[in-house]
């Protein structure tokens, strides 16, 4: 039988290396010729992937055909934009990956031949890493953990670029502009793309790795055909595009590790019992990922929304990293230091403020009925998966994007807002959204017999139809396989 090893290279941070597992899970089950080794990539502030890896060696659902390699961190220069950093922290760890794939090449001490290296997976931001994949002779493939609408504005704008010098940091104070993207049937406001390409400082870097997408051997991405059928197929034909395959929902369903914290077991329990007792999707949920976190006054609007609304609900309340510092957010001692006084005791028995949440258990839960959500990828694929509708509120990176497509693209949440961004530069300039916005969002997501509601519903099935055998995304997985081991 022919083996065949294949390496990921996940980006670092727990968002890419979990789904990054999941994926690498669904390669090996799917055929017994496969074995995948993962290179993992360490942030010297993220200590949570350390746990991660340690729990993954530990635990009965990782085959043995998968093996974890933790990359010696390597020196990078502290103070530098978060651009740059993460730029100079994947050349730092290109020596290592070249390294540690040449000893998986070679013969092991017993003289036994390794099984034939067949490719390189890498993250979006490893594109640097295809240069190592070029040094071994094999293809590398992308495996892209957004979605597909962002994916072909990317490409699209990065085409532009380089073809008619198309500078889209113009748009960055043009509230009204809107352009025709391939990857969306609407035209897309220049007020929901990804900040990166509005930033002048980050621009050319984020358009370099873009760039180098078009040089592996195929795309995979986090989505499946129904889910965007305008964006995957907008890809057939593209010029110097390598062919694109939908792949999800990947997501880690097993537990909540991946999200990180603490928390521990004990108040996840409390935090199920509680819902064990409310009606069927009578809770909304909030949370915003694990960088989610809001100032005082924000807070405060947020807390008289749901007192106002009256809705039961389970709050995820993190405690913002001190300014002009990349970290992420902490836990509060007491949460009376920010909230309005004697909220806890007012909404005692209709709602539950925690710090880090157990985001799948909470979605997946019968009681719970929205989901009041930053619009993070993986977010959005488990809100689908389980059933329940989205009331948008993005902060950063792509997740305008995200909003929008959801939004108006495909009706399948509602909107609290879609533009709001987060102030990174640590002053006074980031917008706040009233109380009022925010109770509206909350009724419209609650709302029993909605559209919206009915449209995530039978997105659901189709998300788990897509996966089993026959489906769209069982198929594309099907033709890497073939691809990889012919």
């Amino acid at each position: 039988m022919n083996k065949a090893q294949l390496v990921f290279v996940p980006g670092p941070g727990m968002g890419h290396l979990a789904t990054t597992v999941e994926f690498a899970k669904l390669i090996v089950n799917l055929d017994d010729r496969l074995s995948i080794t993962v290179l993992v990539m360490n942030l010297p502030f993220d200590h949570k992937v350390g746990a991660y890896i340690d729990s993954l060696s530990a635990s009965t659902s990782i085959p043995e055909t998968i093996k974890f390699i933790n990359l010696p961190q390597g020196n990078v220069e502290k103070g530098v934009r978060p651009m740059n950093f993460l730029i100079s922290f994947m050349e730092n760890h290109k020596p290592h990956v070249r390294d540690a794939v040449h000893k998986l090449t070679h013969s092991d001490s017993a003289g036994s031949l390794s099984p034939r290296l067949a490719g390189f997976f890498i993250d979006m931001f490893c594109t640097t890493m295809i240069d190592v994949a070029n040094e071994f002779g094999v293809p590398a493939y992308l495996f892209y953990t957004s979605n597909a609408g962002c994916l072909g504005l990317m490409l699209h704008f990065q085409g532009l670029r380089d073809k008619h010098e198309l500078d889209t940091t113009e748009l960055k104070n043009d509230r009204d502009a809107e352009l025709a993207v391939p990857s969306f049937s609407n035209h897309v406001p220049a007020r929901v793309f990804p900040d990166v390409i509005l930033d002048e400082n980050r621009v050319d870097d984020i358009f370099n790795f873009v760039r180098r997408f078009r040089e592996t051997k195929g795309i995979l991405v986090n989505t499946f055909a129904e889910l965007e059928s305008h964006a995957v197929s907008s890809f057939s034909g593209r010029d110097r595009t390598p062919i694109v395959y939908p792949v999800g929902p990947i997501l880690n369903l097993d537990g909540d590790v991946s999200n990180g914290g603490s928390g521990g077991s004990d108040g996840n329990a409390d935090i199920i019992k509680w819902l064990d007792d409310q009606p069927d999707s009578s809770v909304v949920f909030l949370c915003f990922g694990s960088m989610g976190y809001f100032g005082e006054s924000q807070v405060q609007e947020i807390a008289r929304a749901l007192e106002n609304s009256g809705y039961r609900f389970v709050w995820s309340l993190r405690k913002p990293p001190p300014k002009d510092k990349i970290a992420m957010p902490t836990e509060y001692e007491d949460f009376k230091e920010v909230l309005p006084e004697e909220f806890l005791d007012r909404t005692a028995e209709k709602g539950k403020v925690i710090g880090w949440a157990p985001q799948v258990a909470i979605l997946s839960h019968r009681a719970t009925g929205g989901f009041v959500s930053h619009c993070g990828w993986n977010s959005i694929l488990e809100s689908i998966w389980h059933g329940v509708p989205i009331a948008t509120w993005p902060f950063q990176a792509e997740q305008q994007l995200n909003a929008f497509g959801m939004v108006r693209e495909l009706g399948l949440a509602v909107e609290i807002k879609l533009d709001f961004k987060r102030d990174l530069t640590g002053g006074n300039n980031e917008m706040k959204v009233s109380a009022e916005e925010i109770e509206d969002g909350l009724r419209k997501v609650m709302e029993h017999d909605s559209d919206v509601r009915k449209r995530t519903k039978e997105m659901s099935e189709k998300s788990r139809e897509a996966l089993m055998k026959g489906g769209s995304s069982y198929f594309s997985l099907h033709r890497t396989i073939n691809d990889l081991i012919a």
